[in-house]
């Protein structure tokens, strides 16, 4: 039909976190949400899959971000802007890109907290 119904999964180190809300019929989705999760000290990357909702069969996999423990290292203030996704499947094209900010903030207990804001999708 020419769109989707997007959603994202956040994932620490390949355990996911977070799941969106699904937005309907749209290739631009606003998602404006915000999380909070206490990061493990060892952690290695934080991952964004874009999904499509599909009620008929498996969701699809629109494409990823990954950001790196030193990418995060690199931006103490965090990150905030437009990341290109990229294929999950290399058999697969990928267009598109994720507005997302992202900050590590002081510990608490020791453990570090992340902010993942996704914002919107096109």
């Amino acid at each position: 039909t020419g769109s989707s119904d997007p959603y994202c999964i956040v994932k620490i180190d390949d355990e996911a976190i977070i799941r969106t809300a699904t937005v309907w019929k749209t290739l631009s989705p606003f998602w404006g949400e915000e999380y909070e999760v206490h990061l493990q000290p060892t952690f290695h990357s934080v991952s964004i899959y874009v999904m499509d909702e599909d009620a008929l069969s498996r969701d699809d996999v629109i494409g990823k971000v990954c950001i790196t423990r030193d990418m995060l290292v690199e931006h103490p203030q965090g990150y905030s802007g437009w990341l290109s996704l990229s294929e999950v499947d290399p058999d697969e094209e990928v267009q598109g890109e994720i507005h997302l900010r992202v900050e590590v903030q002081g510990s608490q207990g020791g453990r570090r907290l992340l902010r993942c804001t996704v914002l919107e999708a096109r």
